[in-house]
């Protein structure tokens, strides 16, 4: 019998409450929205519902706006992977501003692929919050 196919949805996107990384619990959905206002802690991304994923990798790359990092480069894209923990499963991939935030502001891109095929392609506008 063919293993079945795995398949995913974009549940939401936009404007989230407050994600604590360290919890099983996905952020709350505040506003569906692609212009995103330039403030500290405001969290925003989108959540993927994939079925029949289990034991598979997602890859994701969050493409940001040239900012310095730590050491004073232009901090790379973030990059990273996360494993499916079930057959039915949710994925937060997000961001939030911090300061300063004038370097946060304008497109970030959020990519998430499985098995290079890419599940999620947004582009966010991060705007002066003025």
């Amino acid at each position: 019998m063919a293993k079945a196919k795995t398949t995913w949805k974009i549940k939401s996107y936009g404007l989230y409450s407050a994600w604590d990384r360290d919890s099983r619990d996905l952020p709350e959905i505040k506003d569906f929205t692609m212009e995103i206002p330039a403030r500290v802690g405001v969290e925003f991304g989108f959540i993927l519902q994939i079925k029949k994923g289990r034991g598979k990798q997602i890859y994701f790359t969050i493409e940001h706006p040239p900012f310095l990092n730590e050491s004073g480069q232009i901090a790379p894209p973030f990059t990273g992977e996360v494993y499916i923990r079930s057959n039915e499963w949710s994925f937060f991939l997000g961001d939030t501003i911090w300061e300063p935030v004038h370097d946060k502001i304008g497109p970030w891109r959020l990519i998430a692929e499985l098995e290079g095929e890419i599940m999620a392609d947004k582009t966010f506008q991060v705007v002066s919050d003025y």
